[in-house]
């Protein structure tokens, strides 16, 4: 924040002052010059499977484990960062109070243990991002049942153990069978659980569908054991081959989830992170696994029927790789886009450790300058905010001194809400005896805004502050003398991040010196 800027307060006593609300006289006062802000999606994957990002041990106290998720939503702000995509389902768990699934022991260190002192991590994450003008999105893992990381008991009130016909071990995991019915209509009634009752903005699923291939002690792939669903699928007269129907079980999950979010909260933005590459080809050249016939994920298909409302492959190489080239790979998914949905692609920063077989800093800084040059794709998701919190490698200051050296808005999903907010009613005045400038704005009452955007015009230049409005109709800010910019400017922008018309002034001059 600027140092010149006093406080969110203002003093009501004003001697030099004027109210904006849309005259023809400022019609007419305004410069052709527009300011403009940056749309860029910006955020870090928070991952608490195994404490990869937080807590960062099973054994924090409450107090600390808190404590973590400041510092983890801190650096998010200091590094212009906009939004946090939070694990809160890792292996059929809870990192929040859920009536459907047990407390995770990434959590407490017990499975189905609450936090002591009790409180709820995601109402918590929620409330502290908002107050920064983060947003929030729940991440979950759809099928996952048990993560070979855990090792406490499990608890009666697992999936495991109340039905365990629809779990099945694969390798070192418990895997829930996506063939089941049961499983579907169980991993969408807990997303939708976190849908009602949480103030998310967005939820979130990863590349774990079908799980990744395992071999047994011959070198040979062992198939998912899904005999007794097959079975039944075949003996219902189901026409489609095994593989096909895996896929279609996907797929009907995918879809159905992304119905169930709209019909419930229609802002809430649907996003998916498949693996990077779609199939080996896919476009020309592209050498790697084949997530469409080993995980079953025909992730093209999602995207090409508008099933999300952000697509985030993971493109977990570097630009130079041969057989997985960054450009051509995010161009590729682009042209995928039939119903121009939003395309953030995700980044392996973790990748740069600061060791040597690591990779420099400058290669992330790079890849987001390659994703600006590709039109159709607007941001970057970051694994994982260990790397960034910690800076590894010197990741943070290179961010920061580069492409996220200013802040940014999350780009706006107009499908989501066709609505403008209203443009503010805007007061501008100065104090009297020391000549600081205070600004008050409002919208009508009925509206709810997500963020305040604050425009500011120094030596020609504008820069703009987005500021967190806490749902409320209207802010406050004071400038001292020293700092009052040449212009002002302020605008609303709601849940889907539409921004309504902006309100324009020229301070008032000061006050004549005694």
């Amino acid at each position: 924040m600027r140092a010149g800027r006093i406080a969110w307060g203002v003093l009501l006593a004003a001697v030099l002052f004027v109210t904006v609300a849309g005259s023809q006289e400022e019609e007419e006062a305004i410069v052709v010059d527009e300011p403009t802000v940056v749309r860029e999606f910006r955020a870090a994957w928070v991952a608490t499977v195994a404490n990869i990002d937080w807590p960062s041990r099973k054994d924090l106290t409450s107090d600390e484990q808190k404590a973590e998720m400041i510092a983890i939503l801190d650096k998010a702000v200091e590094l212009n960062l906009n939004a946090i995509i939070f694990q809160v389902r890792p292996m059929c768990d809870a990192l929040y109070a859920s009536n459907y699934e047990p407390w995770s022991e990434f959590l407490t260190g017990q499975l189905g243990k609450p936090p002591e002192p009790f409180y709820d991590p995601l109402e918590f994450a929620i409330r502290e991002a908002h107050e920064r003008g983060l947003e929030l999105h729940a991440w979950f893992n759809p099928y996952r049942a048990l993560h070979p990381g855990a090792r406490s008991p499990i608890p009666p009130n697992h999936i495991s153990r109340t039905h365990p016909e629809v779990v099945k071990r694969y390798g070192n995991y418990l895997w829930l069978d996506p063939g089941e019915p049961r499983v579907q209509d169980h991993s969408l009634a807990v997303i939708l659980d976190v849908v009602r009752r949480y103030d998310v903005d967005g939820v979130h699923l990863d590349d774990y569908f079908y799980p990744y291939q395992v071999r047994d002690s011959a070198g040979q792939i062992v198939d998912f054991p899904d005999g007794p669903s097959w079975e039944r699928y075949r003996a219902s007269g189901g026409p489609l081959s095994r593989d096909d129907w895996r896929r279609d079980n996907v797929n009907q999950f995918v879809r159905r989830w992304y119905e169930r979010v709209k019909a419930e909260k229609p802002w809430v933005k649907v996003g998916i992170s498949p693996f990077g590459i779609w199939r080996p080809g896919y476009p020309e050249g592209v050498k790697g696994l084949d997530q469409y016939a080993v995980l079953y994920a025909d992730a093209k298909l999602w995207l090409e029927s508008g099933w999300v409302d952000y697509f985030t492959p993971q493109l977990y190489w570097s630009l130079d790789s041969e057989g997985q080239p960054y450009r051509e790979l995010l161009r590729w998914w682009v042209e995928q886009n039939a119903h121009g949905r939003h395309i953030w692609p995700g980044n392996y920063t973790s990748k740069v450790t600061g060791k040597e077989d690591g990779w420099p800093a400058e290669e992330i800084v790079n890849q987001v300058l390659a994703t600006r040059e590709i039109e159709g794709a607007s941001g970057n998701v970051h694994f994982s905010m260990k790397a960034l919190l910690h800076n590894w490698g010197g990741i943070s200051d290179a961010l920061a001194s580069s492409v996220y050296a200013e802040p940014a808005l999350v780009p706006a999903s107009p499908w989501l809400n066709e609505a403008t907010p209203s443009k503010p009613k805007l007061t501008v005045f100065r104090e009297g005896q020391t000549g600081n400038l205070h600004m008050a704005w409002n919208v009508p009452v009925e509206e709810e805004v997500w963020l305040w955007a604050l425009y500011e015009k120094r030596e020609g230049k504008w820069t703009v502050q987005p500021l967190p409005a806490g749902r409320t109709i209207n802010q406050m800010m004071r400038f001292r003398k020293a700092e009052v910019p040449e212009e002002v400017a302020v605008s609303a922008i709601n849940r889907c991040g539409v921004e309504g018309p902006r309100n324009r002034v020229v301070p008032p001059a000061p006050p004549p010196e005694p």
